[in-house]
């Protein structure tokens, strides 16, 4: 009888904090307790027969949020031989990853051990296995999506068999222990019953039954048993036919493309090729598998579509790391300085949060609603109000340090530049105000009231107006150029390589010169935009009111891709290494593959979001209309 190792579910727990102490034998860790003074443990990611894994942040790193995973192995069995040799094997797999270095292989961080506790350390994996993805999945899985993931699987197979000194075997390939992170990439786990193999030399009858091959429930595994077991698992994938439900080495009484038409010829071919039962039959190694499934990739055409991403993770499988309530909507965007987050709300507040708890700090309370993005520099926030005023806050205690009061409700985020502070009102003007005495610099006139929060390059301000005016000032107030766009300009411009970018309720999307405002390009979509854009790597991102996400080329302004979304996109998309991120009137922020525009994951809120997400550190903030500022693993 096989020995089943269950694996367990990588989720995201949200972080609350209780005090520290070991817990009774059997008993769950919770959120609060710090593991060698070091680790604080945030929530249980699943439960094994041996212990559990958890989400814990690292405190050996205060100001920024580093997030690992703790695996627990509990020793209480009675018999000391039983314990002696539990303990050995835990820290076989410790010192099994401390020697491999692979981007499909968690790092390992820390081993130790309390009490009659061990704990392994290791790096935290987002994202969701192959067996969640199934069962979230009601139709097959497409073809090369896994055939993506195979080669992948293949690729890092190859590294542990190749391992030096020793060929390491992982023994427990199946669905369960394949990772598939939000980006996309397959990582593999759970390394509890991995070995350093030896030729001819027998192990003990371990393994999952229905993935392992025929010799290792003789205890005689080598790299061939995990081609097999690999082999299992994309059956499993392609046919959504669990094998621990049927009779073992029964593969053949299940073809692939008989359960699944869509599957093609050359694809089943290598598979069953992997199913053999005997190990000379199979392919002699993971390198001979990997290039048999790059010639299937190749002759069905799928080669160039390789790069599939997973299929996106749910709402319900996103945990936030904290939420924060305030008393009315936000529909600013936040600002993260200093370990610090700083955010206003409708109820007329400036909140000052710990960026890595949600703690609150301090708020400052205006006498207006607070819809702009706050501006920091040193040790001043400052931020409009619909109080018709301009404050400067202290970061450290929240006081007020001087106001500066206009003729209309500010609406504008300001921007801090050349020792001023550059901000609009409803009053029709831009303003300059002193970022020391908060006294004013000058203020221009400008043909309506001044909602797109200006921009400072090339020593000029760039902004728009409600009349559909675009302006260019230099920093005395002076007026550059000036552009008419026919309706409304709220969009906040983003200047590159002497291009300015911005897009009008006019439905348009406008690239100018910088210098002198002539138009280089324009893109129509189907409705107007307030959204601010977005640039990385000659690609500009932007939402619009017709619902969409665009990417476009910014030399040409030609579309790339487009994403739907279920309303109105006003605020600004925000890029963080591969991903978009950006959210909707339809209550959901969008986690987006940069590339393509295909869905990673999205998260559900009780509201509209109209302000832009910022991304600090690995770490997702936003807020929405239901009240809420929300941190989520980015």
């Amino acid at each position: 009888m096989l020995l089943k190792e269950g694996a367990l579910e990588t989720r995201r727990i949200t972080e609350s904090f209780q005090p520290q102490g070991e817990p009774p034998p059997g008993e769950l860790l919770q959120p609060g307790m710090v593991l060698a003074h070091r680790y604080q443990i945030q929530g249980t990611v699943g439960v094994g027969g041996m212990g559990a894994v958890y989400r814990a942040r690292d405190l050996h790193f205060p100001n920024v949020l580093k997030v690992v995973a703790v695996k627990e192995m509990i020793n209480a069995s009675p018999d000391p031989v039983v314990r002696q040799n539990a303990i050995k094997n835990f820290e076989r797999e410790a010192n099994i990853l401390a020697t491999l270095s692979h981007p499909a292989i968690p790092r390992i961080y820390d081993y130790f051990s309390e009490s009659n506790r061990s704990y392994l350390v290791l790096e935290y994996i987002h994202g969701k296995d192959l067996e969640a993805i199934l069962n979230d999945t009601p139709d097959f899985l497409p073809e090369e999506q896994v055939v993506q993931w195979a080669i992948e699987l293949c690729d890092v197979l190859d590294y542990l068999h190749s391992h030096k000194p020793d060929p390491i075997i992982f023994r427990d390939m199946k669905p369960s222990n394949v990772m598939i992170s939000t980006s996309g990439d397959v990582i593999l786990v759970d390394f509890g019953i991995a070995k350093v193999f030896q030729a001819g030399q027998k192990g003990t009858m371990i393994g999952t039954e229905g993935y392992s091959p025929p010799e290792q429930y003789r205890g005689e595994a080598t790299p061939l048993a995990d081609i097999y077991a690999l082999g299992a698992t994309l059956h499993h994938v392609l046919t959504r036919r669990d094998p621990r439900l049927e009779p073992p080495f029964s593969f053949g009484e299940r073809p692939i493309r008989q359960i699944n038409p869509d599957v093609s010829p050359e694809l089943e071919a290598v598979i069953n090729r992997m199913l053999q039962y005997n190990p000379e039959d199979r392919f002699q190694s993971a390198r001979e598998a990997k290039e048999a499934l790059i010639a299937v990739a190749k002759k069905t055409g799928l080669l160039s579509r390789l790069s599939v991403p997973t299929a996106p993770i749910q709402s319900s499988d996103i945990k936030p790391l904290w939420v924060f309530t305030c008393e009315d909507e936000i529909r600013a965007t936040p600002t993260w300085y200093q370990g610090v987050l700083y955010v206003g709300s409708y109820d007329s507040n400036l909140y000052a949060l710990d960026a890595s708890s949600g703690e609150f700090l301090w708020k400052y309370a205006t006498e207006g609603a607070i819809v702009g993005k706050p501006a920091v520099v040193e040790d001043t926030v400052i931020v409009g109000s619909e109080d018709f005023r301009l404050h400067a806050v202290s970061i450290r205690s929240g006081k007020v340090l001087w106001t500066y009061y206009t003729e209309a409700p500010v609406r504008c985020s300001p921007t801090i530049a050349e020792g001023h502070v550059f901000v609009g009102s409803d009053d029709a003007h831009l303003h300059a105000v002193n970022l020391i005495t908060g006294r004013a610099a000058w203020r221009a006139e400008v043909a309506a009231p001044v909602r797109s929060a200006p921009t400072v390059a090339q020593d000029t301000i760039f902004f728009g107006c409600e009349s559909g005016d675009f302006y260019a000032l230099d920093f005395r107030g002076e007026m550059r150029w000036r552009f008419k766009a026919k309706r409304s300009v709220v969009s906040s411009p983003r200047v590159a390589n002497g291009v300015v970018y911005f897009a009008a309720l006019d439905w348009v999307v406008y690239a100018l010169d910088a210098s002198a405002g002539w138009v280089l390009w324009r893109f129509r979509m189907s409705k107007g935009s307030a959204s601010t854009p977005c640039l990385v790597d000659k690609r500009l991102f932007i939402g619009s009111a017709d619902t969409h996400i665009y990417c476009l080329d910014a030399s040409s302004g030609k579309e790339v891709w487009r994403f739907k979304t279920g309303h109105q996109v006003p605020g600004g998309p925000t890029v963080y290494s591969d991903s978009i991120y950006c959210g909707s009137a339809d209550g959901y922020l969008y986690c987006l593959e940069a590339r393509t525009g295909r869905l990673r994951w999205k998260f559900q809120t009780e509201g509209p979001i109209i302000g832009s997400p910022i991304v600090h550190d690995g770490v997702v903030y936003f807020g929405s209309a239901d009240h809420k500022v929300y941190a989520l693993l980015a």
